[in-house]
C-alpha cells in the first residue's frame, strides 16, 4: 500500500508516485487526495458539495466554479458519480452533479495499489495460424463492446473511456504488425482484401464472426450494437446505419444477411449473420472441396418443377404505371415495423412475420409482368420459384389433379429445407383461373373442374406471397377473384414510357447518325417486350456492316416487321431503366 500512503501522505501531491498517472492538473489531484483521504477514514460516498465547500471558499458561492474540476475528475474515469447507492452514466450537466455523491473508481483503487496501469501487452510475434489472428481480433471487438457500453452508462466503470481506448489502439496496431511479419496467408485478411472491405465494414465482420465462433445468440447480432461498435457519437450512428441497409456492399457482395424478427414490443429488428458459404471458408480455411450446403438454387436444381429466377433490378429499376407502382410499395411496407405494429393491433396479422399476399398481375404480353415480379421479389430480398402452369396438362386423366398439389407441396418442402420463404410465381395461370364448366360435360371438363378447385383450396392455405400473371382477366372465375387481394393491370406503356424504355434499353456505347430520333421511335404502339426484341433485331442487323452506325430507318424497319407480324414478339422477361 506505499503508492496510497505515499499519495495521501504528501504535502505536494504532484511530487507522488502516481501524479503523471493522473493526467490532471495539480488542483484536481488534491480533490482526489482528498476524496482517498475520506475514503480510507471509512467514508465511501462523499458529497460534490461537501467536496467543494470543504476545499474552496464559500463565500459568494465561488466554489460553484470548482464544478468543472469535478466533471474532468469523472470523464479521466477516477471518480464514479452516485445518486441513491446506483452508479450513473458520466453524461451529466455540472450543476446536476451537486445533488449526488461520488466514490473512487476501481481504476483509481488499482492504481493506488499497484502504482501504475500501463499496460503490458506479450512480445510481437508472427501469427502460427488463423485461429491465434482472430483471438486478437475478437478481443478487439469486446474492446470496441466494452467502449460503447461504458459511454451509454451500463458498464460496470472498472476502466475509464480513455484507458479502453488506448488500449483499442494498442491492440489494433499489434495486431497490424503482427499481419506483417506473418508469411502465411491469413484467411480473414485475404478475404478482406478481395472483398475491398473498409475499416468499418471489417468490423461489423468480426464482430458477427465472434458471434458465429463463440457460438452467441444474438449479443452482436442487432443493427444497433452493430452500429454502436463502429460509431463514437450521434452523428456517427446516423451516418453508419448505410453500411447496414439494403444495398450496403456486405449485403450486395453477399457477405452478410439479416432475419425480421418481430421483437415483445411489437416492432421487427434485424439480426445480422455471416453468409454461410464465406463461415465455411473463414472456418475450414484448408478445406479444398467447396462445402455443400442445402441452398434453394441448388435443391431447385434437382427437381425439375420450378424454376429458380434471379432478379437484377428492383421495383426502383422498372419502368411503371403510377398506380401500379404505389399498389406494389404498399405490398413491400408490410414488412415495415409501424405498419405491420399497427395491423397486429387491429387483428389483422397475427404474431406470424412476414408479408401476406395473393397477387394477380394481368395485362398484355410483354409488358414487364415477370420482370415486376422478379423486382418485387429483389426489392423484398426473398428468392422467387416460378413454375410455367402450362406444364400442368397430362394427357393422363387424374395427373393433372396430382400435380396441382405436387406444385404447392414442394414448394413448401423446398422452402423448409433451404429454411427460406421465397415468392411463388405461376406464370401464364389462365387455365387455373378461367370460368369453371358448369353442368354436365365431358370427362376433360369435369378433370379441368376438379383440377380448379384444388387449385382453389391451395390458394386459400397458401402462406406468404403468390403471384400469379395472366393475359386476361375478363374471364377469371369469381371465386378466385375473391381468393387475391391484389389486382394489378399491366397497360401498354404510353408515349413518355415509351421514350424512357427506348432511352434506356438503346446501347451506351454504340454510334448513331447524326440526324437519329429517339422520339419518332416512341410514336409506335409497343409493349417492353417488343422494343426489346426490336432493338435485339437490329443490333444484330447492324452489327455485320462495315459501317456499324444506327439510323433511324434501321428501327423503323423491325418495327414495320413486328407490327405487321401476327407474333406479338414479347417473350421478354420484362425492362429495366
Amino acid at each position: 500500500m506505499k503508492h496510497l500512503i505515499d499519495f495521501i501522505e504528501t504535502k505536494d501531491v504532484s511530487k507522488s508516485s502516481i501524479f503523471g498517472h493522473l493526467k490532471c492538473t495539480k488542483e484536481e489531484a488534491l480533490l482526489v487526495q482528498y476524496i482517498c483521504k475520506r475514503y480510507v477514514s471509512g467514508i465511501e460516498e462523499i458529497s460534490v458539495l461537501e467536496i467543494l465547500q470543504d476545499n474552496f471558499t464559500s463565500e459568494g458561492y465561488l466554489y460553484l466554479k470548482k464544478l468543472g474540476l469535478m466533471k474532468n475528475l469523472l470523464d479521466l474515469g477516477w471518480l464514479i458519480q452516485v445518486s441513491f447507492g446506483q452508479a450513473k452514466a458520466h453524461e451529466s450537466a455540472k450543476l446536476e452533479l451537486l445533488s449526488t455523491s461520488i466514490t473512487p473508481s476501481i481504476s483509481l483503487l488499482r492504481l493506488l495499489e499497484e502504482g501504475s496501469l500501463e499496460i503490458s501487452l506479450p512480445e510481437v510475434k508472427p501469427y502460427t495460424d488463423h485461429l491465434e489472428y482472430l483471438q486478437d481480433q475478437f478481443d478487439m471487438v469486446a474492446l470496441l463492446h466494452n467502449i460503447s457500453t461504458f459511454k451509454q452508462g451500463f458498464a460496470d466503470n472498472s476502466l475509464s473511456i480513455g484507458r479502453l481506448k488506448n488500449k483499442l489502439t494498442l491492440l489494433t496496431a499489434r495486431i497490424e504488425e503482427r499481419v506483417k511479419m506473418t508469411e502465411a496467408p491469413i484467411v480473414v485478411e485475404e478475404f478482406f482484401k478481395e472483398k475491398a472491405l473498409n475499416e468499418k465494414e471489417k468490423r461489423i465482420f468480426l464482430a458477427l464472426l465472434k458471434e458465429e465462433y463463440s457460438g452467441g445468440e444474438g449479443q452482436f447480432r442487432d443493427m444497433n450494437t452493430l452500429i454502436e461498435l463502429i460509431s463514437f457519437d450521434e452523428y456517427e450512428k446516423i451516418k453508419n446505419r448505410a453500411l447496414l441497409e439494403d444495398g450496403a456492399k456486405l449485403i450486395t457482395d453477399d457477405i452478410i444477411d439479416y432475419e425480421e424478427i418481430l421483437n415483445m414490443f411489437g416492432g421487427v429488428s434485424r439480426s445480422f449473420y455471416l453468409q454461410e458459404e464465406v463461415m465455411q471458408r473463414i472456418i475450414h480455411p484448408k478445406k479444398s472441396k467447396k462445402v455443400t450446403k442445402l441452398k434453394l438454387d441448388a435443391l431447385v436444381g434437382e427437381q425439375e418443377i420450378f424454376e429458380y429466377l434471379k432478379p437484377k433490378t428492383t421495383l426502383d429499376d422498372v419502368v411503371l404505371h403510377p398506380k401500379t407502382r404505389e399498389t406494389l410499395q404498399n405490398v413491400v411496407k408490410q414488412v415495415d415495423k409501424e405498419v405491420f405494429k399497427k395491423l397486429r393491433e387491429w387483428g389483422i396479422k397475427d404474431k406470424r412475420k412476414g408479408i401476406d399476399a395473393r397477387i394477380i398481375f394481368y395485362g398484355a404480353a410483354g409488358t414487364g409482368k415477370t420482370m415486376t415480379a422478379m423486382s418485387l421479389a429483389k426489392t423484398l430480398k426473398k428468392p422467387i420459384l416460378s413454375f410455367d402452369c402450362s406444364k400442368i396438362l397430362s394427357m393422363y386423366v387424374g395427373e393433372s389433379e396430382k400435380n396441382v398439389r405436387k406444385i404447392f407441396d414442394d414448394f413448401k418442402e423446398l422452402s423448409k429445407k433451404a429454411k427460406v420463404n421465397p415468392i411463388l410465381l405461376l406464370n401464364e395461370a389462365d387455365q387455373f383461373l378461367s370460368s369453371r364448366t358448369e353442368g354436365p360435360g365431358s370427362s376433360a371438363d369435369k378433370m379441368h373442374n376438379q383440377m380448379q378447385n384444388i387449385f382453389l383450396e391451395q390458394i386459400e392455405k397458401f402462406e406468404g406471397i403468390l403471384i400469379a400473371t395472366t393475359n386476361l382477366l375478363g374471364n377469371i372465375d369469381k371465386a378466385f377473384s375473391r381468393r387475391f387481394n391484389y389486382k394489378i393491370e399491366f397497360k401498354k406503356p404510353g408515349k413518355k414510357q415509351r421514350l424512357r424504355l427506348w432511352q434506356f434499353m438503346l446501347p451506351e456505347n454504340a454510334d448513331y447518325t447524326e440526324d437519329f430520333d429517339m422520339t419518332e421511335l416512341a410514336k409506335y404502339e409497343l409493349t417492353g417486350g417488343q422494343i426489346n426484341l426490336i432493338i435485339k433485331n437490329t443490333a444484330y442487323k447492324v452489327a455485320v456492316r462495315d459501317e456499324s452506325v444506327f439510323g433511324n430507318k434501321d428501327f423503323l424497319d423491325e418495327i414495320e416487321k413486328e407490327l405487321g407480324s401476327s407474333f406479338d414478339g414479347a417473350k421478354s422477361m420484362g425492362f429495366k431503366v
